[in-house]
């Protein structure tokens, strides 16, 4: 079976949905139009932009231009992760992107290279969608964790200076934030594992059954997706929680207040 094909004329009538949301949110006055329809024109522009590059890429079938995409799609992610947070320290962004980067290709090989076995390991039509995958939702995993360090940290100051005071180590004082950053990262993925097939239909098994794959395929691969982002999730949030840890509680084993900024 052939997927249907989207026109213009399809896409418009889609856009109806946006309009609505707009205008609800102006009847309830919830503030949030502008951004709304601002969010929909990024999302027209940026995919449209994707798409065009994809086909190249998928044409030259190359390993540079993958990789050169894969390395700025994380950097955008890393980016993205450190402006979600309310509480910001020097140097955020490089600890996101390291943890992005690093949870995003040690899973993506895995999956790619050692269970898929993509061959050339470049392809194209896997690697980047399949990693795309993994960062855009590890993404939400990290900056939730490090959120909620940053702000167990500085709400609970006293308490962490206490641990020091009676001879704790870094690792025994940041214990607990550490445990509660972690787990309040890894929310997202374990609601989306719980409702998987009862509540939910998950983006790529409905995608390739929409394309034609049969049913149990597209089970299989989605099962895969799943497991995969909890690893991304669950290495992402430890990533970035230990890297900030580092920084904030530097050698001096003292909360660096100056780090954040204001």
């Amino acid at each position: 079976m052939n997927i249907i094909a989207l026109t213009p004329k399809d896409l418009i009538v889609a856009s109806s949905f946006v309009f609505l949301a707009g205008g609800l949110s102006l009847a309830l006055e919830l503030g949030i139009t502008k951004r709304l329809l601002l969010a929909a024109l990024r999302t027209v522009l940026q995919l449209s932009l994707l798409g065009f590059l994809l086909k190249g890429i998928f044409a030259l079938n190359r390993p540079y231009p993958v990789l050169l995409l894969l390395f700025f799609m994380t950097l955008v992610a890393g980016r993205e992760a450190a402006s979600r947070t309310k509480r910001r320290y020097t140097k955020i962004i490089l600890d996101t992107t390291l943890a992005m980067g690093i949870s995003a290709f040690f899973v993506g090989a895995v999956v790619t290279q050692i269970v898929i076995d993509v061959k050339p390991w470049y392809h194209p039509q896997y690697v980047i969608p399949l990693l795309g995958m993994i960062l855009g939702n590890a993404l939400n995993g990290v900056s939730l964790a490090l959120d909620s360090f940053l702000d167990y940290i500085l709400s609970r100051q006293t308490e962490i200076e206490l641990y020091l005071a009676y001879g704790a180590e870094r690792l025994e004082a940041l214990k607990k934030p550490f445990q509660h950053a972690v787990r309040r990262g890894l929310i997202p993925i374990i609601n989306a594992m719980s409702v998987a097939g009862i509540v939910s239909l998950p983006g790529m098994m409905t995608g390739q059954i929409l394309a034609g794959t049969p049913p149990l395929q597209a089970v299989a691969y989605q099962i895969l997706v799943m497991f995969m982002l909890a690893g991304a999730y669950t290495l992402g949030a430890v990533l970035a929680v230990f890297l900030a840890g580092q920084k904030i509680l530097g050698p001096e084993l003292r909360i660096r207040k100056e780090l954040f900024k204001t």
